[in-house]
C-alpha cells in the first residue's frame, strides 16, 4: 500500500509527533561522529557502539532501504522502525505529462532535465496558471519547461550571464518571457511577487525559498510550488522557525543541525567518491595529530580545502594544514602509522553515523512541515508530497500551496 501525501488537515499531528520523536533523541543525532573521538552516546549504548565500530569501510555505504532494516543491536531497529513510520510521505499526484520539443531540452544537464521533467509532472493545481514566476531561475530551465501557450513567464535571477543566456533560450523557443536581474534576498524583490502569479522554486536553497514563502504570502500570489534545499544556508547561527507551532518547540536548531537532511549524495560517480574519502580520512588523521600538537582534546575545525590538497604526499598535507590553522609545526612523525589512523578512524565515524542518518528524513521534513503549516496559517490550502525518486534527488520533497 502506497503512503498518502499530507494535505492541510493532517500537518499539525504529523509536526508534533515529529517534533517529539526529534527532542527524544536529540542527543543520538546532534553529535557528528567527525568531531569526536568517542561520542557522548557510546557509553549508555556500548553494544550498539561497538558493533558499529567493528564494522569496515566497505560496509558504511548502505542504501535507504538497506538502512532501515539494518539488524544491528537495539535501539537500532527500534528508531529505524519509528523514523521510518514518522517520515513516510506519499508521492505527489501526477498530472498529464507536460510534451516538449527537444529544443527545450538544450543545455540542462541530463539529472537536472529528469528533476524539471517531474516536478513538472506533479504540480496538480485547482486552477491552471497564467503566469509562471520562476524564483531563482538560473537559466529559467524550470520556467520555459513548465509555460504553455497562453501562459506568461517571469524569470528572476542574480547573475547577468545567466540571464543573457535564458533570455536568448526563451526567445529562441518564441515564449513570453521575462528575464529579470534581481537579488532576491533584496527588499525590492517584493515588487516583483503579484497576486496571479504561480511561483516555483526548484532546489532553491535556505533563506532564499523561506524569503519567496514570506513575501508571496504577503502579496498574495496564488499559487506556490516549493522543493526546498540546503537548509543550512541562512544567515543567522540558528534556525528561525515560521509556524506558530514551531515557534512553541522546545527543538532548538543550529546550522550545523540543519545540515543532517543533507549529509548524503546519491549522484556521485567512483572516483568523487574516492576523493571524499581521502579528503575525509586525512582530515581525521590530521585531527588525531593537532590534538596532540596543541595538547587540547577537541575538534578543530579545518576550511574547505582545493582537491589538489590531497594530491600531496600526506605529510605534506598535515605541514601546510598545521600552519593553515597555526598549529605547531608537526616536526617528525610516522606519517605511514597515521594515515592509517586516519582510515581506521573514518570507517568507524561512517559507520557511526549510520544512526544519525535515521534521524535525517525526520528532520527534513520537520522542516517542510514549518513551512506548510506557515502557509497554512496564511490562508493557503496545502500539500506535501514527493515528486521524483530519491535516485534522481534526495531533495524530493514538494511543497505545493493554492489559496482558494
Amino acid at each position: 500500500m502506497s503512503e498518502p501525501i499530507l494535505t492541510s488537515g493532517d500537518l499539525l499531528a504529523r509536526f508534533q509527533a515529529l517534533d517529539s520523536f526529534l527532542i527524544a533523541h536529540q542527543a543520538l543525532w546532534r553529535p557528528r561522529p567527525f568531531h569526536y573521538l568517542q561520542l557522548p552516546w557510546e557509553a549508555e549504548l556500548p553494544e550498539l557502539a561497538a558493533w558499529l565500530r567493528e564494522r569496515p569501510l566497505e560496509q558504511a555505504d548502505v542504501s535507504n532501504a538497506e538502512l532501515w532494516q539494518l539488524a544491528a543491536p537495539a535501539p537500532f531497529p527500534a528508531l529505524a522502525h519509528q523514523a521510518q513510520r514518522l517520515a513516510a510521505l506519499g508521492e505527489m499526484p501526477a498530472t498529464p505529462a507536460t510534451q516538449r520539443p527537444g529544443a527545450f531540452g538544450v543545455d540542462v544537464p541530463g539529472r537536472k532535465l529528469a528533476q524539471i521533467q517531474a516536478f513538472a509532472s506533479h504540480l496538480a493545481f485547482a486552477r491552471r496558471p497564467r503566469h509562471w514566476l520562476d524564483w531563482c531561475s538560473g537559466k529559467g530551465h524550470l520556467g520555459r519547461w513548465l509555460t504553455g501557450q497562453d501562459q506568461h513567464l517571469t524569470c528572476l535571477e542574480h547573475d547577468p550571464a545567466l540571464i543573457e543566456s535564458g533570455q536568448t533560450l526563451s526567445r529562441r523557443l518564441g515564449l513570453d518571457a521575462q528575464h529579470i536581474r534581481q537579488d532576491v534576498l533584496a527588499a525590492d524583490s517584493a515588487e516583483r511577487l503579484q497576486a496571479g502569479h504561480t511561483a516555483v522554486a526548484l532546489h532553491a536553497c535556505g533563506d532564499l525559498h523561506v524569503h519567496l514563502l514570506r513575501l508571496a504570502s504577503h502579496n498574495g500570489c496564488a499559487q506556490l510550488a516549493v522543493a526546498p534545499c540546503c537548509y543550512n544556508r541562512i544567515t543567522g547561527l540558528h534556525y528561525q522557525p515560521l509556524s506558530t507551532v514551531a515557534h512553541t518547540s522546545r527543538l532548538q536548531l543550529s546550522r550545523d543541525d540543519l545540515s543532517l537532511p543533507l549529509s548524503e549524495t546519491v549522484t556521485a560517480g567512483a572516483r568523487v567518491r574516492r576523493q571524499r574519502d581521502r579528503s575525509m580520512a586525512w582530515r581525521l588523521a590530521f585531527d588525531l595529530l593537532q590534538r596532540q600538537l596543541r595538547g587540547l582534546d577537541e575538534y578543530l575545525p579545518t576550511p574547505s580545502l582545493p582537491s589538489d590538497w590531497f594530491d600531496k604526499p600526506f605529510a605534506s598535507f598535515c605541514h601546510d594544514l598545521a600552519a593553515l590553522r597555526a598549529v605547531p609545526t608537526p616536526g617528525r612523525q610516522d606519517w605511514q602509522a597515521l594515515e592509517a589512523s586516519g582510515w581506521q578512524r573514518l570507517a568507524a565515524v561512517r559507520n557511526l553515523e549510520l544512526l544519525r542518518k535515521l534521524f535525517r528524513r525526520p528532520l527534513e521534513l520537520w522542516l517542510l512541515l514549518d513551512r506548510a503549516l506557515y502557509l497554512h496559517e496564511q490562508g493557503y490550502s496545502v500539500k506535501l508530497g514527493t515528486f521524483c525518486d530519491y535516485q534522481v534527488s534526495p531533495r524530493n520533497l514538494l511543497l505545493l500551496a493554492e489559496r482558494p
